[in-house]
């Protein structure tokens, strides 16, 4: 099916929003579970469905629904959480008990607003740009009263809400999402709040502070009935890099169906949406701990990663680097980047060609991680720098027959709305 012409909202991560778990979190460059449980759907009783760049937990979860056995890798720690908590089992006398104990979490919230402003704030830079003060000092009074209670809550009841509470985050917040990353409110300098780095502090506002606790306990129940949904099959989310896919801990099935959306060549830090959630969940305590992070990753450039992505040099002759016939457009792509680029050519230069290079690493590690006569679907989008296009989908359906897969095709999925030259697409092969 050609759908590539129309921009199929349905296709991406807006079908998400209201369905049970996988609405819990949004992330814009997450991809649809419309899209996933389409290819779900067609796989047999007892099948494994692996996806290497886990992200929110789409692909496990959908897998899980379906009665099959899905696994995913991360190296994003928040992110390995949250997949872990969206595909566990709960037990319907935990949830009662967690349910019970909302109430006089709130009421233990409320009593800390008076003195919030004392409270642990995280670190993240310029915060009053993300909360106002009232805002801020219920979300801080949350945040304790959480940590005083843990203790006491039963097996996954601390987890299910802190998902609410990251849900919370957002919804008080002063985030918007009407572009392609997280972005903010046109207002949303107006009601600054003091932050790690000082300044001026306003007066509590009760009643908002009340507003952001109402919309925690309304969270926590939705999230907590989302919970008491069964799930036929299993997941499990592990910690381990795509380039490899080796966990760090036990071993990945070899699979039926590799299903998976890497990150896509545009730069799209996943770090930098992620920030307040890891930042309120103790992830990340300083600036300099997302770069760590994000260079981890394929595709990462934020912060000190984007330093190091400027000093990357590719492998030399000696070391396996990406064969042809990739290796020569990709020159010729890199070398008009440099050219068009100004200041800024030499780095995304470096960015498209290491981002190449680990892909390629990957490539050859999802075969071996694929039963023969398996099948592997990337959902991944084309990009264009300075008007250079990168046909990430071509290069993609190279490096997969390159590695041992068959059979490779293209399918267009849908236009994006980003840029009229810009699609979405849907590579996909088997294994011999």
């Amino acid at each position: 099916m050609r759908s590539g012409t129309r921009q199929n909202a349905h296709l991406t991560y807006r079908a998400n929003t209201g369905a049970g778990r996988h609405g819990w979190l949004r992330l814009t460059p997450a991809y649809s579970v419309s899209l996933v449980r389409r290819y779900a759907a067609e796989m047999p009783p007892g099948s494994v469905v692996t996806d290497p760049f886990s992200g929110t937990g789409t692909t496990p979860l959908a897998a899980a629904e379906h009665g099959l056995t899905g696994q995913s890798l991360d190296v994003n720690p928040f992110l390995i959480w949250l997949g872990k908590m969206k595909t566990a089992a709960y037990e319907p006398e935990h949830l009662r008990e967690t349910r019970r104990a909302l109430a006089p979490l709130v009421h233990r919230a409320e009593e800390l607003l008076p003195g919030a402003g004392e409270l642990w704030e995280p670190e993240l830079h310029n915060i009053g740009r993300w909360w106002a003060r009232s805002a801020l000092d219920a979300l801080k009074a949350v945040r304790r009263a959480l940590d005083v209670a843990a203790g006491g809550l039963p097996p996954g009841g601390r987890d299910l809400l802190d998902v609410a509470f990251c849900r919370t985050l957002i919804a008080s917040s002063n985030a918007a999402f009407n572009h392609q990353s997280m972005s903010f409110k046109e207002d949303g300098e107006k009601d600054g709040a003091e932050g790690a780095g000082g300044g001026t502090v306003q007066a509590l506002d009760l009643d908002a502070a009340r507003e952001v606790l109402e919309t925690f306990r309304r969270e926590a129940g939705t999230t907590l009935a989302n919970a008491a949904d069964p799930l036929p099959g299993t997941a499990r989310v592990l910690h381990g890099d795509s380039r490899d896919m080796q966990p760090a801990a036990g071993r990945l099935t070899p699979c039926d169906l590799l299903l998976t959306s890497p990150p896509y060549v545009n730069r799209m830090s996943y770090i930098r949406e992620l920030r307040p959630y890891m930042y309120w969940m103790r992830h990340l305590r300083r600036a300099e701990d997302a770069g760590r992070l994000d260079w981890q990753a394929i595709g990462g450039t934020w912060g000190a990663a984007t330093s190091r992505v400027r000093a990357w040099r590719p492998p030399g002759p000696e070391a396996d680097g990406v064969p042809e016939p990739v290796a020569g457009e990709l020159a010729r792509t890199q070398a008009a980047i440099r050219r068009d680029g100004g200041r800024n050519g030499p780095l995304l230069a470096n960015y498209v060609g290491k981002y190449v290079h680990d892909m390629w690493g990957h490539f050859r590690a999802a075969y071996r991680n694929v039963r023969g006569g398996g099948r592997v679907v990337y959902v991944i989008g084309n990009s264009t720098f300075y008007g250079n296009q990168v046909p990430a989908q071509e290069w993609y359906a190279a490096l997969l027959r390159e590695a041992g897969f068959a059979g490779i095709e293209v399918e267009v999925i849908r236009k994006r709305n980003s840029n009229k030259a810009l699609f979405e697409y849907a590579v996909s092969g088997g294994r011999p």
